[in-house]
């Protein structure tokens, strides 16, 4: 099914539009879930009530994240507005329902104990995402040219929402961070003897065919082996894959003892929660982080407290 011509054709037509490998996998994915969800009919011969009842399937019969629900709405919304040129109009489905959750967040200590028990450059990523703020495929995207080591910040290109920012660089970071970029240098070396290099968008490979000679194009944490770049066709080195750091992570977390729900992401949560902490403004939170909307950087406030700041426990005013 996934090699279908008209699934082929959604996929030209994503690649056409500079969307995201992400981004495509997860249309092409939903529209296929959709398809087969409705016995193999074709889109065009569905219209607003399929996609409402799928949603609404997705939703009470699955009981899938709003996020996720979201993302298969607007794979839909793409099918059939730029697809089947049909506008969907108001749907009115039910959406998913999700209960406000608050980040877990991370003590310094337990951000000391974790980071012992991870080595190498594993810890260097990890020290990032904490230091930085950083989305971990943020991170491991991260190339020559983005660390800052003069103003100690980092550039983040084409972060989610297809934007750029720029953050901090922890200055204890210079020197592992220099370490793993002579490596990676010596490695696009022994790589260019062989005609190949880092992985390239595939507009920039077109325009400029040496690029991926220029220590300014590599990755600094690259992947072990050369694959074949999905757009271009062309033999390349990628960065690391977030699987490999995500069971670090996991092995890491069995071996601290900290009895918490760790990810990641925990790391940007515990790196916002603790600048506020520091007494740093919101806004300077956001900035950081990427967030369009202060709201969302507001939640880590609720994480401190400051929503009840000044309220004693009736408990601690008891006479005993």
């Amino acid at each position: 099914m996934t090699s279908s011509p008209f699934l082929e054709s959604i996929r030209h037509d994503i690649r056409l539009r500079g969307y995201s490998i992400r981004t495509e996998k997860a249309y092409i994915y939903w529209i296929k879930n959709y398809i087969l969800f409705n016995q193999k009919q074709h889109p065009e011969v569905m219209g607003a009530e399929h996609v409402k009842k799928y949603l609404t399937w997705l939703a009470v019969q699955r009981h899938v994240a709003i996020n996720t629900q979201k993302v298969a709405l607007n794979a839909l919304v793409y099918l059939y507005r730029n697809i089947i040129k049909c506008d969907l109009g108001d749907l009115g489905f039910k959406l998913a329902t999700k209960q406000r959750q608050l980040p877990i967040v991370l003590s310094a200590e337990e951000i000391s104990i974790l980071f012992s028990k991870i080595t190498g450059k594993y810890r260097i990523v990890f020290e990032l995402l904490y230091g930085s703020g950083l989305r971990v495929n943020e991170c491991l995207r991260l190339r020559i040219q983005d660390i800052g080591f003069s103003d100690y910040s980092l550039m983040v290109r084409d972060g989610k929402g297809n934007k750029d920012r720029q953050t901090l660089l922890s200055r204890s970071l210079v020197t592992p961070l220099k370490k793993l970029i002579e490596h990676a240098i010596e490695l696009q070396k022994i790589d260019n003897k062989n005609g190949v290099g880092p992985s390239l968008p595939k507009a920039l490979s077109i325009k400029y065919p040496n690029a991926f000679r220029k220590p300014s194009w590599m990755f600094v944490f690259p992947s072990f082996n050369l694959s074949i770049h999905p757009l271009t066709q062309q033999l390349c080195r990628h960065h690391l894959s977030d699987s490999v750091i995500r069971r670090v992570l996991a092995k890491a977390v069995d071996k601290s003892g900290i009895h918490k729900k760790i990810n990641c992401h925990t790391m940007r949560h515990s790196f916002a929660t603790h600048l506020l902490q520091q007494g740093v403004d919101i806004r300077t939170v956001q900035e950081l982080l990427g967030h369009n909307d202060i709201n969302t950087t507001q939640i880590y406030t609720h994480v401190l407290g400051e929503h009840y700041a000044g309220t004693i426990s009736p408990l601690d005013r008891l006479v005993v």
